[in-house]
This record gives C-alpha cells, sequence and structure tokens, in this order.
C-alpha cells in the first residue's frame, strides 16, 4: 500500500472510563431469597446505564475459566474445496481480500471448538436471544455471534439491530396462481436500509471499527454498488463515524437507492460505467489508499449473510423447508445461504439442508448459462439493462462460491427476462405483498420450476426477497401506467380516470363490481 499521511488514529475514542458502579442484581451470585421487608419501597438508586453499558457490566461479571475459545480466520477459499490445497491463512484482523495465489477468502470457524455444545445447546441459545434488547444479541446477525465474529469485543460491533425479518406465509399467492399450499417469502427488505445487505455490512463495519481502534491503517470504508451496498455501507458507516465513499455507476439505479448514501454523508462518486467497472476501479482505489474494501470480494459479510439462513431454521421450529430461492448477481449470497445451513448440520442442528436455487435476469445470467453447459464453460456476460438493477452484473465476484454451493446441495439455475420478473411481481403484489424486481426473478424461477413438476405442490418452498419494494417504485409506475417498451404489462392495475358527479361514479362502480362477481 502506498504511504498515506491520514491515520485513524485522530478518530479513534478511547473506552469511556465509568467510576463507582454497582453493579445490578443480576450480576451477582444467587444466594437464598431474603424475607420480605416491611419497609416502605424507595425509589432505586442503580445508575441510567445504555445497553452498550449494561454488556460491558455483564460481560466483566461473568468471565468463566473452562468455556472453550471460539475463533476464526481467513482462509483461501480453494482450501474450503480441497482441504490439501494450502494450509495459507490470516488473522480476521489483517487487512487482506484475496489469498496469494489470487483466490478468494473465506472466514473459516474453529468447528472442534464450537462441537464442544451439541446442536440442542445452539437452538436453545438462539431462541433465547430472540426478540430482546440485549446489547448486542437483539441483531438477528449478533445474536448468532458465536458463528459470525467470536472474538469481536462487544463493544466494536455497529448495529442497528438488524435481521429478525418477517418470514411470511404466501397463502393466497401460492394457493391460487401455484397450487402450492407450503410457500413462504423471507423479507430481507424488512430492514434498517431497506434490504438484506445490512445483514452483511453490521459485520464488516464492526470488525473496521475495531481494525481502527487497534490503529490500522483505514481511514474509510469504499464499495462499488448498483445501490443497495451503498445504502447499507453509508448508514453503518455514518452510526460508527467511519467515513465511507460509494462508487455508483451512473443513471443505472433508482432515485430511492441514490438518496440513501448521500442522506447518510456518503461520498458519492458516479461513474460513466457499470456495476463491473466500477467494482474494477474501487479494487485500483483500495490497493493505493487506506480505504477498506466492503464489496462481496470482501468475505466478512457473507457471514452476517448466512444468518438469514440459520433464521429460516429457527422460524420453522428448527424443520428444514425443501427448496430456498435466492436472487443471484454477483452471488455471494447463494453461497452465504449454503455456508448457514451447512453449519447448523455439521453442528447437529439439523440433519440436512434445503435445495437452493439460484434465479438470475435472463439479461445478466452468466452463471445460468454455465449452468445449462453443465458446469462446463464459464463465461462472463456483458449484463444488459434490467429492471433488477442490483444483479445486473456480468461478471461475478463469487462464481466459485456459488457454484460450490450449488453443487452441494443439489441445487439448480434459472432465470427471467423482462417482462417475466414484472409480470411476477405484479402477481405478488396483487396478492398484498409489495416486492421488488428482484424477488420477482425469484418468484419466476418458482412458477418455472412449478410448471415443470420439480417443486411439487406441497413442498415447503422459501424464497428470498432481497429488497423492499419502496425502494423500486419507478419500475412499478412505469409498469402500471403501461410506459414500459415493448412490454405488455398485462397486469397493470391504472388509476380510472372519471368526471366528478355521482352518476359517472356509480357507472364505473357498478361496471367494476358486475366484473368482480364472476
Amino acid at each position: 500500500m502506498a504511504a498515506f499521511s491520514l491515520l485513524p488514529s485522530a478518530h479513534i475514542a478511547p473506552k469511556p472510563t465509568l467510576h463507582f458502579i454497582k453493579a445490578s442484581t443480576s450480576d451477582l451470585p444467587k444466594t437464598s431469597p431474603s424475607p420480605p421487608s416491611t419497609k416502605p419501597q424507595l425509589p432505586s438508586l442503580k445508575p441510567h446505564y445504555n445497553i452498550r453499558e449494561e454488556a460491558r457490566l455483564h460481560n466483566a461479571a461473568t468471565v468463566t475459566t473452562n468455556h472453550p475459545r471460539f475463533s476464526a480466520k481467513y482462509v483461501p477459499f480453494t482450501s474450503i474445496t480441497d482441504p490439501s490445497s494450502s494450509d495459507e491463512s490470516y488473522s480476521l484482523d489483517e487487512i487482506v481480500y484475496r489469498s496469494q495465489s489470487g483466490s478468494l477468502l473465506d472466514v473459516q470457524h474453529d468447528m472442534s471448538a464450537l462441537k464442544h455444545f451439541d446442536g440442542a445447546y445452539w437452538r436453545n441459545l438462539f431462541d433465547s436471544r430472540v426478540g430482546k434488547t440485549t446489547w448486542p444479541f437483539g441483531s438477528g446477525v449478533w445474536s448468532k455471534k458465536e458463528w459470525v465474529l467470536p472474538e469481536i469485543d462487544d463493544d466494536d460491533i455497529i448495529s442497528a439491530f438488524e435481521g429478525n425479518s418477517n418470514l411470511f406465509w404466501a397463502e393466497r399467492y401460492g394457493k391460487d396462481f401455484l397450487g402450492m399450499n407450503d410457500l413462504w417469502v423471507k423479507h430481507c427488505g424488512i430492514s434498517h436500509t431497506g434490504s438484506f445487505k445490512d445483514l452483511g455490512m453490521t459485520v464488516l463495519v464492526s470488525q473496521v471499527n475495531r481494525l481502527r481502534k487497534m490503529n490500522k491503517p483505514v481511514v474509510g470504508v469504499g464499495c462499488a454498488s448498483t445501490g443497495d451496498t451503498s445504502a447499507a455501507l453509508s448508514a453503518y458507516c455514518a452510526a460508527a463515524g467511519i467515513p465511507s465513499l460509494v462508487f455508483l455507476p451512473a443513471n443505472r439505479i433508482s432515485m430511492a437507492q441514490l438518496v440513501q448514501p448521500i442522506a447518510n454523508g456518503a461520498f458519492v462518486l458516479s461513474i460513466d460505467t457499470d456495476f463491473d467497472g466500477c467494482m474494477q476501479l474501487i479494487r485500483e482505489v483500495t490497493a493505493e489508499l487506506p480505504i477498506y474494501l466492503a464489496n462481496s470480494l470482501n468475505s466478512l459479510r457473507l457471514e452476517g449473510q448466512k444468518t438469514a439462513a440459520i433464521e429460516i431454521l429457527q422460524q420453522f421450529d428448527w424443520e428444514v423447508p425443501d427448496w430456498v430461492i435466492v436472487p443471484g448477481g454477483n452471488l455471494g449470497n447463494i453461497y452465504a445461504f449454503y455456508k448457514g445451513f451447512s453449519m447448523c448440520k455439521e453442528l447437529g442442528l439439523v440433519d440436512k439442508i434445503p435445495r437452493l436455487v439460484c434465479a438470475q435476469a435472463a439479461n445478466a445470467n452468466p452463471l445460468y448459462l454455465y449452468f445449462k453447459s453443465g458446469w462446463k464453460d464459464f463465461q462472463p456476460v456483458k449484463a444488459k439493462t434490467t429492471f433488477a438493477s442490483a444483479i445486473q452484473i456480468g461478471d461475478p465476484v463469487s462464481i466459485d462460491r456459488a457454484v460450490y454451493a450449488l453443487k452441494n446441495s443439489n441445487g439448480i439455475v434459472e432465470e427471467a427476462t423482462e417482462e417475466e420478473l414484472m409480470d411476477a411481481m405484479a402477481q405478488a403484489d396483487s396478492t398484498g405483498m409489495f416486492t421488488c424486481p428482484h424477488t420477482g426473478v425469484a418468484l419466476t424461477a418458482l412458477n418455472k420450476l412449478r410448471r415443470s413438476g420439480v417443486i411439487g405442490p406441497t413442498d415447503r418452498t422459501v424464497v428470498v426477497s432481497t429488497a423492499h419494494g419502496l425502494k423500486f417504485t419507478q419500475s412499478k409506475i412505469d409498469y402500471h401506467s403501461k410506459n414500459i417498451k415493448d412490454m405488455a404489462c398485462r397486469l397493470a392495475n391504472p388509476p380510472v380516470q372519471v368526471t366528478a358527479d355521482f352518476g359517472s361514479v356509480m357507472d364505473v362502480l357498478k361496471k367494476y363490481l358486475l366484473s368482480k362477481s364472476h
């Protein structure tokens, strides 16, 4: 890395010192109860600590000596697929993105330490933390802290209590359009910044916060983005007081996505290229400046994203669904889901994993083409414009990760044309959802696999909705206005223009109600 004069030490605040701390009764050893007092009850004199301070006090009072030390490290992804290929590894406190051979890295946990406890222990532990405000376990990510970043101090964590997102029984959509009775949608878009990217960004920014406190040369955090990554990065960096830098492809993302990093104070560069061009530039910049790379090339984010898979199992009371369908662009998320399910199986929480489906837009479908070739010939593609803009990626960084996940889950890859994905989105919305175009891609994959009989009518199936529909309102406006070139928009529902008199309104309403009575 080239020399750079700005160092983060000026940004590093020392841990606050608390004087005259009085521990709460929950921190003290259990003793026999005292007889009830007959004296009047006085107001509590306990200091009003915030939840970080309470966690700090609790941790100081509950240090154990016989607890196994959980740990994790970076290893080349090739050593995951072939354990004999390399003994190379790095501390998570090192700033490194690729192995010596250029391979992607993966976070490898000390599974022997985790196996010190059985599956029932982990199920009960994770379940006990749901719905609480205890720092940091109120987060759906950090409630699995031992499986994510086991060595990070709770004080270094930057969290908006992300995760714990809704798993929605899509009763009417499944029954009326697919003949299914056990269809579910995992609404990862019901999150702090409106997409699943929050799950990974809380992990990455927390680790950066730790590195800065260790005086590592990190001045800011940067990413290339098609929208959602920049929104998550800028929000978590703003919460931590860390500068964020965003490279966006000019005129290729929605205004709702663009305004998020701007509102959160990110330094935004709008660059006349596509996502792949932005990705190349940010990699070159982070090699020269003390800017930490936040794209999914960085495997820390996948540690947070994998918790959505664990959460699905939790929400089904640790029963494993038959299918999980995930939209795919840069392809880190399909691997993250596989990793979450696989860890649960290896550590005894469940006895199998679901079959995975990766759904791609036909305008950006290199994984689909690779799958159709029998995994024989991968070729990047020049991504064309798609309404599913967050997956408009022709040269995915995580191609090897995705292939590994699909091969090991007996997985499938499907695609959706622009008309198919927009119709699927509109159809889902007509049953009470409000989905993003990427969810339309996943729903199209489900439709195709259901029609071909690959997915059965009683198969428990989860469609992962990766972002909130409110981030893509313009695409919905254009669809329902029938304002999309070369698209029929067959499910459009435009408003009806009526003159302001009772008779005209009654005529229109009678016609509408008559159409609904058949």
